[in-house]
């Protein structure tokens, strides 16, 4: 299977170019999300949590009707904080969504590598990605 080689520069070329809306919190969806909602979290100058999620196995296929939910951390309770929730990719939206509708009260923006979200930094990969931080 052929993938599509994105270096961090790229990502942080791209990220830096987003207009992203201001929040007051970064949420990333581990594991896929660790290190670009840690880049997020970086140039936001903003807190940094992490959900965790199983949904996909190692060849990328589902293996539960809706994503698990692992750990998830404990929120401060001030449900007026602006939350920037973040994965490498999003083809389903069912992580997303089902990470979103924990965060039910406050505002959450979403930011995806690549597929559907509110902010997608590469949405003319249609192939599958060799992130820079993925070892295959």
């Amino acid at each position: 299977m052929s993938k599509t080689p994105l270096s961090f520069l790229q990502i942080s070329q791209r990220l830096r170019a987003c207009q992203l809306p201001e929040v007051d919190l970064v949420i990333g969806i581990a594991t896929g999300g660790t290190v670009p909602a840690s880049l997020a979290a970086h140039q936001l100058g903003c807190d940094l949590l992490m959900v965790h999620v199983n949904y996909r196995d190692e060849q990328n296929k589902p293996r539960y009707d809706d994503p698990l939910l692992i750990r998830m951390p404990g929120l401060p309770p001030d449900t007026s904080l602006r939350i920037l929730l973040v994965d490498d990719v999003s083809v389903t939206g069912k992580t997303l969504n089902r990470v979103k509708a924990l965060l039910e009260g406050y505002r959450v923006y979403t930011l995806v590598m690549k597929g559907k979200g509110d902010f997608v930094l590469f949405p003319e990969v249609g192939t599958c990605v060799q992130w820079p931080w993925k070892e295959e």
